[in-house]
């Protein structure tokens, strides 16, 4: 369980219209250079715009953080911004965002990969309780884990497990058990929880957030964009995998997108020498989806959603 906290865009200072400002993009000609038809404004009371092609649609609001890939929401670095009759984004972006996205119907090559699977909490560490019946984060996070282990091997997958029983395991522990392993893909499952109140819901799907971007996503914690970790090597399949992930539990869930987000605080990705993300996959807080998380049954389901995301 990871508690959100909204984070500010950044003030950027106007530009003139005639000065060339290399961090921004102008989003009609970097979609020209890949199939792209040009930007529609979808409506004349907002500055939202699309971005179609014969396969994808790309809709960025001028202004806003959020951003959609074939009806999916992520979250952007930097909010685009209006200058003359251009719509710009940032380089950033369309490296870490744009480009991943361009390849993510490929198919992912597995055979013989390995996958350690790390089932969140554990031991002392409880995790968020079920609203439901009371059940910790820990035990659900195993069972989940549990699930989707035969189900990837199935596929190929060669799988280990961060814990297979009640214990506690350090984040360092955890790391370190992957590099051991020589995982090839890392995996944290958890479910959320909103300390203390009942409304929110969804899914929502972590990776590292890329050196010199802000994250959209810090508990609390100070975010240095100036820091680079050993993750940062993977931060286009990290996304990609996050991307696949996510859509693949919304679909089992049904429930609200909450997004991909990036996080620069989560310990357990930071060291990560391999794509690594972590899933969030539902709230126990809130009473609807407590009760569905509780179902043996629906974690069967989020385990089968997992397994297809990364055949």
């Amino acid at each position: 369980m990871f508690k959100p906290v909204s984070v500010v865009p950044p003030t950027l200072a106007a530009t003139p219209t005639n000065e060339v400002f290399a961090p921004w993009v102008s989003l009609n000609k970097w979609g020209r250079r890949h199939g792209f038809g040009a930007a529609k404004q979808l409506s004349t009371d907002s500055p939202i715009f699309a971005l179609s092609s014969a396969n994808s649609v790309l809709v960025v609001e001028a202004g806003a953080r959020s951003a959609c890939w074939d009806g999916l929401e992520f979250q952007l670095g930097f909010a685009p911004r209006v200058v003359g009759d251009e719509l710009l984004v940032h380089a950033l972006d369309v490296q870490k965002n744009f480009e991943p996205l361009l390849s993510l119907s490929e198919r992912i090559a597995h055979s013989g990969s390995v996958i350690v699977i790390d089932a969140g909490h554990g031991g002392s560490d409880a995790g968020a309780k079920c609203a439901f019946n009371g059940r910790c984060e820990k035990e659900l996070t195993l069972d989940w884990a549990r699930r989707l282990t035969p189900l990837l091997a199935q596929r190929g997958w060669r799988v280990f497990l961060t814990r297979s029983n009640d214990v506690e395991v350090a984040l360092a522990d955890r790391v370190a058990f992957a590099d051991r392993c020589r995982a090839d893909v890392f995996l944290s499952l958890h479910f959320n929880s909103s300390g203390g109140g009942r409304e929110q819901a969804g899914v929502e799907t972590c990776c590292l957030t890329p050196a010199g971007m802000p994250s959209n996503l810090t508990r609390g914690y100070s975010d240095d964009a100036t820091l680079v970790f050993p993750n940062n090597a993977f931060d286009a399949e990290n996304f990609q995998y996050a991307i696949r992930l996510h859509r693949a539990l919304l679909e089992a869930n049904g429930g609200l997108d909450r997004g991909v987000r990036r996080a620069r605080f989560l310990g357990v990705l930071r060291g990560q020498q391999r794509p690594a993300v972590l899933l969030e996959g539902g709230y126990l807080s809130n009473p609807k989806e407590a009760r569905q998380i509780a179902d043996p049954a629906h974690r069967q389901k989020l385990a089968e959603a997992v397994a297809r995301a990364l055949e």
